[in-house]
């Protein structure tokens, strides 16, 4: 055993384990993003090196040359000095993109000009080809653009390509939308995705699938961002906010706790995912700055902040109310027991709206006939019960939690709009903690924000029953071509009205 540890106790030695086994997974599960570095690096040694040796490293030879003559001195006629020219080095041709497998079966789209081509002749035509992907099944389809001339004027037609997630590139809309749905809804990392695909029939490196990915989700930049502003002008938001473990280079041996936010608006049927580095006020303060409206939050102290904030209503979650007693059901079962059986009466309102189909107004005046009298008999059994119970015992700690927050836990009775609890962003945040088992970490800060864009957009999907690949493979078809003013026609809730 190595001297450091000999004098560690059981407990310590037992940590050290934990930690090194944090760390051989963070290692193991970071191939697809360590890739994408690979990729970058590259590059930037790839111009490193025509800096290096390019057109500067001629000037530094003749500055030598000039250097040399200046030593012979005047009256004398030396043997002249020459270098010896260095054989340039051979210049290495990119072999280009490889092409894809002669095997698949391909499907061709043929695309004539615009214009009229009756009387011309046509000389020829122009094949691209991308990769597409069925669950299983690989297939290419080949956009054969045939070329006119016009004889009289000698202009040349061709009809124009269709616009595709990546410019130039093989990967087709359809194949987009699953790497994306692949990894952040299945929580399937890059490299898995790449074994996957090689049994289809096509082998693909995890750089480029990485690549692609990465090309795909900013092009879903604008999208995001109309998501959010029409979560902010929803006037009703549920705030919560979940862990993401993030690869940090001035962190060596461990990972960043990095957090994200989540904003649910209910009416609009939206989620946003917001990535911070902390869990500091600052987060909400800043993506809540032009909010308007209800608030609805844990007892998180980083929401104090929207407290008298002029313009916003701040309400809390009778589910985190509820669990403050079931944590207390082992100390004092009992008592416990009997406030939890109440908060049962105020949920079983809240089915009986559902089932019913109730507007707002009405799921309001059904709250205060059915609801109030039995906060009411809450408030009665807490306060009678408080001197009892030891403040920092646990049933003291949900008595004086739930007493403390009392008119910002009963005000949704007041408008049928409000939810009872925040349940529903906490839904929206469920395939984080999927991912987190899966993937283990975000490979960057960046990386970690765009996958914000990707669980907001997917989490809409699943509020709208709306099926993901479907909907990214219409979306990244129409994306690049897209009116930007009106990108919000796009988003799930609304793609889905419109039929897709």
């Amino acid at each position: 055993m190595p001297p450091d540890l000999e004098n560690k106790s059981r407990e310590e030695l037992a940590y050290e384990i934990v930690r090194m086994r944090e760390e051989k997974a963070l290692l193991e599960g970071g191939r697809e993003e360590l890739a994408l570095e690979i990729v970058r690096l590259r590059h930037q040694v790839s111009d490193l090196s025509r800096m290096l040796f390019g057109q500067s490293s001629e000037r530094f030879e003749g500055a030598k040359k000039e250097e040399v003559v200046s030593k012979t001195g005047e009256g004398q006629n030396p043997k002249p000095q020459t270098r010896k020219k260095e054989a340039p080095k051979p210049v290495k041709i990119h072999p280009g993109r490889a092409p894809l497998p002669a095997s698949l079966e391909r499907r061709e789209v043929i695309i004539e000009p615009a214009e009229h081509v009756e009387d011309m002749k046509c000389i020829g035509e122009e094949v691209t080809e991308e990769l597409v992907y069925e669950p299983g099944y690989f297939w290419v389809r080949r956009y054969v653009r045939r070329k006119y001339v016009d004889q009289k004027t000698e202009k040349i037609l061709i009809g124009e390509l269709p616009a595709r997630p990546i410019d130039k590139g093989v990967v087709s809309a359809e194949l987009a939308a699953q790497i994306v749905v692949n990894k952040y809804c299945d929580h399937l990392p890059l490299y898995r995705q790449g074994k996957m695909f090689e049994r289809g029939g096509v082998k693909i490196a995890d750089s480029t699938l990485g690549e692609w990915l990465h090309t795909s989700v900013e092009l879903l930049g604008p999208l995001y961002e109309a998501l959010k502003k029409q979560v902010l002008e929803s006037g009703y938001i549920q705030a919560d906010e979940t862990t993401i473990k993030v690869l940090d280079t001035d962190k060596k041996g461990s990972a960043h706790l990095g957090y994200y936010w989540v904003y649910h608006a209910p009416d609009l049927r939206a989620a946003v995912f917001d990535y911070r580095r902390g869990r500091s006020r600052q987060g909400p303060e800043a993506f809540l700055e032009t909010f308007k409206g209800d608030l609805q939050c844990d007892g998180y102290e980083a929401y104090a902040i929207f407290e008298g904030k002029d313009g916003i209503r701040v309400h809390n979650c009778w589910a985190h109310a509820r669990r403050y007693f079931e944590k207390a059901l082992d100390e004092d079962h009992e008592r416990a027991a009997h406030v939890m059986e109440l908060i049962q009466s105020l949920y079983e309102v809240e089915r009986h709206a559902r089932q019913q189909l109730l507007n707002h107004d009405q799921r309001r005046q059904a709250r205060q006939q059915e609801a109030v009298p039995v906060l009411e008999q809450i408030k009665q059994y807490l306060e009678r019960n408080k001197p009892s119970a030891l403040p920092k015992s646990l049933l003291g700690t949900a008595i004086n939690y739930t007493l403390s927050r009392w008119d910002k836990l009963n005000s949704y009775t007041g408008d049928g709009k409000l939810e009872i609890d925040n349940n529903l962003v906490e839904n929206a945040i469920r395939p984080v903690a999927l991912g987190r088992k899966n993937y283990l970490f975000a490979g960057s800060h960046e990386s970690a924000q765009r996958a914000a864009m990707i669980y907001s957009l997917l989490s809409c999907c699943k509020i709208c029953a709306v099926e993901p690949v479907a909907y990214f493979t219409d979306v990244f078809r129409k994306l690049p071509e897209f009116p930007v003013n009106q990108v919000q026609k796009l988003l799930p809730f609304e793609w889905k009205e419109l039929g897709g």
